[in-house]
């Protein structure tokens, strides 16, 4: 079999190995691909693995040999998965490889902004503990979150983590959840979006991005908030209307925003949101701990060997 990976970078910068996908065939590693080399570094491999690069249905045309595509990611919206299907080729995904690092990430952006800990040790470091007239000094609003409200909109496997890290911090969990299940109500209470969006002093996104979530925070939805609110979103940039949430930030609306996605990536120069005031930006991370790259790792090298033994997993092109 051959095996071509079109942009491993992202996935594997040197601190991983390929070895897994190697003893399944003859394998050839591009960090990056361009849109106008797909098709020929595809050649006649048999299956292709990508990350963000797309496979479209004019692709799979060109390179017939293609039965396989597997995805290094939970999203696979890159792949025309229809045409994919007409051509039985089979597309697989990695379902739940970065639950933990997701939701950990979700609450080190939420730290940030209670603490600001990297302003302040950079100040430290620039002498102005050093120089300053009393024993201490603070440049943001420090906030304790043990008794607070956190609001998490989508309860699956990383909403339930987040839930989980937040209760102890001493916070009270709410979620709204289009399809809530059977979970331990010590943690978590269900309520209504609306019931969320009045109560939450801290708001966190962790649902998948459908047609009735994309721009679930809006001038409208924000206006149903508590006045300070702090919102944050790992989950994907679309769910939020960026010039909304910016304008809500610098009027004072929203107290703060955490965001690790941002609605086109890498973001854009005009982002509203990079002049908005107290909004934190990362560059899409929160998947990225090693041990997590690893799992993803794992994971695909796993799927890839299951569909050369004809029990496929994780497929997406049903």
């Amino acid at each position: 079999m051959k095996i071509v990976i079109l942009d491993g970078y992202t996935e594997n910068p040197g601190d991983l190995s390929w070895d897994g996908l190697e003893k399944l065939g003859a394998l050839t590693v591009y960090d990056r691909t361009p849109a106008d080399q797909i098709i020929g570094r595809i050649g006649d491999a048999d299956a292709v693995i990508i990350n963000k690069t797309p496979i479209s249905g004019e692709t799979l045309n060109a390179c017939p040999s293609v039965k396989y595509v597997g995805v290094l990611a939970t999203g696979y919206n890159v792949v025309d998965v229809v045409a994919a299907k007409e051509k039985g080729v089979t597309v697989t995904n990695i379902p739940t490889y970065g639950t933990d690092a997701v939701g950990q990430f979700a609450i080190a952006l939420l730290l940030e902004i209670c603490h600001h800990i990297g302003h302040h040790s950079a100040a430290v470091y620039a002498g102005r503990w050093e120089n300053n007239i009393d024993w201490c000094f603070w440049d943001y609003p420090l906030i304790e979150l043990a008794g607070k409200t956190i609001g998490i909109i989508g309860f699956g496997r990383i909403g339930q983590t987040t839930g989980r890290i937040a209760k102890a911090l001493g916070m009270k969990v709410i979620a709204y959840d289009e399809f809530p299940g059977n979970f331990d109500r010590d943690v978590v209470e269900f309520v209504t979006l609306d019931e969320l969006y009045a109560q939450s002093d801290v708001i966190s996104l962790h649902c998948p991005l459908f047609p009735s979530t994309e721009g679930i925070v809006n001038k409208n939805s924000i206006a149903k908030m508590k006045d300070g609110v702090i919102i944050l979103n790992n989950s994907r940039g679309p769910l939020i209307v960026e010039q909304d949430l910016a304008d809500a930030l610098n009027s004072g609306k929203v107290y703060a925003a955490g965001l690790d996605v941002v609605s086109a990536e890498p973001i854009q120069g005009d982002n509203p949101l990079l002049k908005a005031k107290n909004c934190i930006l990362t560059p899409h991370i929160s998947w990225a701990p090693k041990e997590s790259r690893q799992r993803l790792m794992d994971i695909a090298v796993d799927s890839l060997a299951a569909y050369i033994n004809g029990n496929p997993i994780n497929v997406v092109s049903n």
